[in-house]
């Protein structure tokens, strides 16, 4: 994706007169994103916030970030319920948080799921030159290196709690290594940490470092899904190495729960046709993520499942906020 399209993309949906809220304005559905503007999951809304307005007219993308997301998520929440409010679930707002810390919102009650929007893996990456120079060329000798040198390798996350930091810390235990965990205010700026050297590795999303992947200056060591990803094919899976090992990132669209249901089903068509429409997937791609159009109710089981499984997960393994 070129600069002007990416500005594009970032502008596609703003009223005109920026000093108008744009929830004052009649009919207009806005999307709470919960994080800043310019990640993947802000550029996915505002991808579909631009294929949906043939059928549900002005759709505007307002950031609110905070918290590690609950900032957003909580707002989408106290809204109204009419459909004109949409948000942002990811697995991290709604699945490990809550396991985590207290939270202003119920991560199940709270919300009516529309539809899930992507599902992509996180990727074990390491600045090239550091890489390079400890001699690390695939998982096997990050472990054996990282073993043989305690505490020496550091990796960073978007943040206490985050799908980054849940994920180091179970291979870690998995691995049976010990490196240090710098958090940091969220996936941009941990990207930048890994870029400078002043982390070694981070286990983020493959959306947040693809273009750095691209570049080569970073290279990828393992993915996360329980298979290997159709965008990095010759990239091993951490399950190869040890079994069971599974953590993908995903997000999708939710209202506040008691939305009506003929609202659900008009915002769930506008959507889905959105998410499988080839435009959608051209851009989607450009960030290695994968569109998942789903029902209400199959988002709403993948938001139960995940809720269930991190709480196993988190109480096995005794992870907690730093």
């Amino acid at each position: 994706m070129n600069r002007r399209e990416t500005l594009r993309l970032l502008t596609c949906a703003l009223p005109l007169g920026g000093l108008t809220p744009a929830f004052a304005q009649t009919n207009v559905t806005r999307i709470i994103v919960p994080f800043a503007p310019g990640g993947p999951i802000d550029i996915t809304a505002r991808v579909l916030a631009e294929r949906v307005r043939d059928s549900l007219g002005q759709v505007i993308v307002e950031n609110r970030p905070g918290a590690g997301g609950g900032i957003g998520v909580a707002a989408v929440a106290r809204a109204p319920a009419d459909g004109l409010t949409l948000g942002i679930a990811a697995v991290a707002m709604h699945a490990i948080n809550p396991w985590l810390s207290k939270l202003t919102y119920d991560p199940i009650k709270d919300f009516q799921p529309i539809t899930q929007m992507v599902r992509i893996p996180n990727v074990l990456v390491m600045n090239a030159e550091t890489a390079k120079r400890l001699k690390i060329t695939d998982l096997k000798s990050f472990v054996a290196y990282a073993k043989a040198n305690p505490g020496r390798l550091n990796y960073g996350s978007g943040g206490n709690g985050s799908a980054g930091h849940l994920g180091g810390e179970i291979f870690k235990s998995r691995a049976g290594i010990f490196a240090v965990h710098i958090a940091y205010s969220g996936g941009a700026p941990a990207q930048q940490a890994l870029l400078s050297g002043e982390v070694d590795y981070t286990l983020d999303n493959l959306a947040t470092v693809a273009a750095n992947l691209r570049s080569g200056r970073i290279v990828a060591l393992a993915v996360t899904s329980a298979v290997r990803d159709p965008a990095l094919p010759d990239v091993p899976t951490i399950a190869e190495s040890y079994p069971g090992f599974e953590i993908d990132t995903w997000w999708g669209l939710i209202a506040p729960a008691g939305t009506p249901r003929d609202v659900v089903t008009r915002l769930n068509t506008a959507f889905t046709t959105a998410l499988r429409s080839p435009e959608a997937k051209t851009r989607f791609s450009s960030l290695m993520a994968q569109p998942v159009a789903t029902s209400p109710e199959q988002f709403s089981e993948l938001i139960n499942r995940e809720y269930l499984r991190y709480e196993k997960v988190i109480k096995s393994t005794g992870i907690k906020l730093d």
